[in-house]
């Protein structure tokens, strides 16, 4: 499992690319998806999935840390057989990053969310289901038996031990909770683009629709006639709001309460794997391994919460060295292969990529998604020759240096 010829990568890339598909044009990376989403979307939605916090300084910050370390590759290593292979909570997949949860897809791909899970369940890799999707995790689950569920918790105990239940009754194995929300983000680029949580429809967005036909009748109209009007569907044991309620953002912003003991609690209730997402202080890293937490990931958001909060690739290694023996992860500003392997160098277990997937999804469906995996399969893997490494289990920070200040590479 997971051994990998020095061409397979570029085969599957090509086995899944369409470089003649009008929707996405020549793909050859990761942010090829980006401008063919940008012209396929409507510009409010392209917004909230490209979008940051306020200046967006995190979402900056968030690149550039990658590009602030430098490879130190060896040379004469037979790198003819490499593994790219990682073992995540008993289960082994093909490659050592995953997709991150997000949400609301189902208005930025048809189904997005059931098109995500099945092209992550195709790749093996790990897909995190957001709380704030618009499907059912009892439909989702289905697609991808494998997938993690990523909570959003209520605003009681009560509340909270139901969302629990229903995750485990529908399959999901493996819960994520994300920590870095006790209050909504000010996201001004949604103001400003005629994005709002709820929705409120409008000439500008009717407009925008009309502008972008394929997205209008292909996704828009198509979930109203087959499924309605969507609904914020899993952030409770019951069905949530509609998009266009006013009660939506009440039902978001319900966590500035939520604490220690909330963990504690949720990890008596919980019988699999329990991970934290959106640590970036060591001591907070230690404290939820304390109370229980299998593992954490290293994020801050995609820069989407605290503008201003440091890049998560910066403290990972405080965190991996307070938390010896557990999986660290991490999440924020993932890009390319080259990424992929930095964090891994630097001590992280896995990584996780979001908006990049969201867009291939809204402009390939689940073939888009698959040609992202195999796109950046093939830079890992191509990576790993190109430094001497045949095992991710090899790299360490002996692979790279830092860049003095001011270095663009």
């Amino acid at each position: 499992m997971g051994l990998v010829r020095a061409r397979a990568g570029s085969a599957a890339s090509r086995r899944h690319a369409h470089p003649g598909d009008e929707r996405t044009g020549l793909i050859l990376c990761l942010d090829d998806f980006e401008a063919a989403a940008r012209r396929h979307l409507p510009w409010p939605i392209f917004q909230y999935v490209a979008g940051a916090a306020e200046t967006g300084c995190s979402f900056r910050a968030n690149r550039d840390q990658f590009t602030d370390h430098a490879f130190v590759p060896r040379t004469l290593v037979d790198v003819s057989r490499r593994d790219l292979g990682v073992t995540l909570f008993g289960k082994r997949f093909d490659a050592p990053f995953g997709i991150a949860p997000m949400g609301l897809q189902a208005i930025v791909a048809h189904r997005g969310d059931v098109v995500l899970a099945q092209a992550a369940a195709r790749e093996n890799i790990p897909f995190v289901m957001s709380g704030s999707s618009l499907i059912r995790l009892e439909e989702v689950a289905p697609a991808n038996p494998d997938a993690w569920f990523q909570a959003y918790l209520p605003g009681d105990d009560e509340a909270i031990a139901a969302l629990l239940l229903r995750v485990q009754v529908a399959g999901f194995r493996t819960l994520v909770v994300t920590l870095d929300t006790a209050a909504a983000a000010n996201r001004e680029n949604n103001v400003r683009a005629g994005f709002t949580i709820p929705v409120r429809p409008g000439p500008r967005l009717a407009l925008q629709g009309l502008t972008h036909p394929r997205w209008l009748c292909g996704t828009f109209l198509r979930t109203l006639l087959q499924h309605g009007l969507p609904h914020f569907e899993n952030s409770y044991a019951h069905r949530g709001a509609p998009v266009l309620s006013p009660n939506v953002e009440r039902d978001m912003s319900d966590r500035g309460h939520l604490n220690w003991r909330h963990l504690r609690m949720i990890r008596d209730q919980w019988p699999g794997p329990l991970v934290v997402k959106g640590v970036l202080d060591a001591r907070d890293a230690r404290q939820a391994v304390e109370a229980g937490a299998d593992g954490i990931i290293v994020s801050n958001h995609g820069g989407r919460q605290l503008d201003g909060a440091v890049a998560p690739l910066r403290v990972l290694p405080q965190i991996v060295a307070a938390c010896p023996g557990v999986p660290i992860m991490l999440d924020s500003g993932v890009r390319r292969g080259s990424d992929v392997l930095k964090a891994l160098a630097l001590g992280a277990q896995f990584v996780f990529v979001g908006r990049p997937f969201s867009f291939a999804a809204a402009v390939g469906g689940e073939a888009g998604v698959r040609q992202g995996i195999a796109l950046l399969k093939a830079e890992v893997s191509r990576n790993m020759a190109l430094l001497g490494v045949t095992r991710l289990e090899e790299l360490d920070s002996s692979y790279l240096v830092s860049h003095p200040p001011g270095f663009h590479s």
